[in-house]
């Protein structure tokens, strides 16, 4: 079952799902599912712009990519683990190729994410949401947006807007680095959500 939200659209991809479920419990579980990954996602967004002001404030614009470099994996890694599931952030051009590469259904949700907000759709009111089956198992998928803010370009605006004593920890700390040359509005990426099922 594949939910999107922002305009809600829902489609079955499996009558055995719903044959598993009767009486629409599946639409239910997964209405519930999408309750939980929403709020966990919108904490993880919060918590990370609340760090990257406070680190702002503290030390200055280059304090700012310790904020990427460390408290984003560790927010999202403290998520995952009182959740029980895979919380990550994505991104549509990744600076750290060790934990931000999208898998393919990931960058599958994130063209979407990009057509519907081609057509005028919110980027900041969207959300994904689909069971699908892996070779491992069922899993409950999630996707948030991550929408660029003017803070966000300090670090991954274009480059001539980029100020110096930042590009130089860039080039140290993210040798590969490819996200840069954003805008205000643009999607940035996404949080992601992986949850198990069927062994709960």
């Amino acid at each position: 079952m594949k939910r999107s939200r922002g305009g809600v659209h829902l489609a079955l991809v499996s009558a055995a799902l719903l044959a598993a479920s009767p009486g629409g419990g599946e639409a239910a579980e997964l209405a519930e599912y999408d309750k939980a990954a929403s709020e966990v996602a919108t904490t993880l967004i919060r918590q990370f712009g609340e760090a990257m002001r406070r680190e702002m404030a503290k030390g200055g614009p280059t304090e700012v990519v310790k904020v990427c470099a460390d408290l984003a994996p560790e927010l999202a890694g403290r998520l995952s683990r009182e959740q029980g599931w895979r919380v990550t952030r994505v991104g549509t051009r990744v600076r750290n190729p060790l934990l931000g590469m999208p898998d393919a259904w990931e960058q599958q949700v994130l063209a979407t994410f990009a057509e519907r907000a081609a057509k005028g759709e919110d980027l900041m009111g969207m959300t994904h949401s689909e069971i699908v089956t892996e070779p491992n198992g069922r899993y409950y998928r999630f996707m948030k947006p991550i929408v660029a803010q003017p803070h966000c370009l300090l670090c991954h605006g274009p480059a001539e807007h980029v100020p110096e004593e930042i590009k130089t920890v860039l080039k140290t700390t993210y040798p590969f680095d490819q996200a840069i040359g954003y805008q205000v509005g643009d999607l940035r990426g996404a949080v992601s959500i992986k949850r198990p099922l069927g062994a709960e």
